[in-house]
């Protein structure tokens, strides 16, 4: 008998698991994923269009303006988004425990959501940031910059991730009983 408890948290963590993996296989692995699109140009978690896959990258010296260190020290921090999804990946086998057989998998979900939560809130205020004043320098140089699609599913994955620890926690007070027959 499944816990009834367990299962909307598991749901939305599922969810914000597959946002987050979706996130972190950006440009340049899959350049329809990207942060900022600028000049036919893709930035994503590990590099951008055209450049190795790697922690930490400058930004192309094709674009004016773009050779801050400061710039090139927070792409570093987008390793958290992998390690975010990771985070909630393990959430969801806790809450496939928790779903499945006792409380506790439950209890280890809510507290590997809040984590994988707290991570995400992060990384995602450094991403916002390090792409909005990129964006903004090469619009002030006359270059045409826009926002990309991984901005907006790592929010879904942070809405997500809130929703799915609130409810876990909330599951953790479910039904566990297991009816015996005699």
């Amino acid at each position: 008998m499944a816990a009834s408890g367990a299962i909307p948290g598991l749901f939305f963590c599922a969810v914000a698991t597959v946002l987050l993996i979706l996130v972190s296989i950006s440009a340049p692995t899959w350049n329809a994923i990207s942060f900022l699109n600028a000049n036919g140009i893709s930035f994503g978690v590990f590099g951008y269009t055209g450049s190795q896959v790697h922690v930490g990258y400058y930004f192309p010296t094709s674009l004016p303006d773009s050779s801050s260190s400061t710039l090139h020290d927070l792409t570093y921090a987008l390793i958290l988004y992998p390690i975010a999804a990771g985070l909630a990946g393990i959430s969801v086998l806790f809450g496939l425990c928790g779903a499945g057989y006792h409380r506790s998998g439950t209890v280890f979900m809510s507290l590997t959501a809040a984590l994988a939560l707290l991570c995400t809130l992060i990384v995602w205020i450094i991403s916002t940031s390090l792409f909005g004043v990129e964006r903004e320098r090469l619009q002030d140089n006359g270059v045409s910059a826009s926002w990309g699609n991984a901005t907006w599913l790592g929010l879904g994955a942070l809405i997500s991730l809130l929703v799915g620890f609130c409810t876990a926690a909330c599951g953790v007070f479910g039904s566990y009983r297991r009816t015996r027959r005699f």
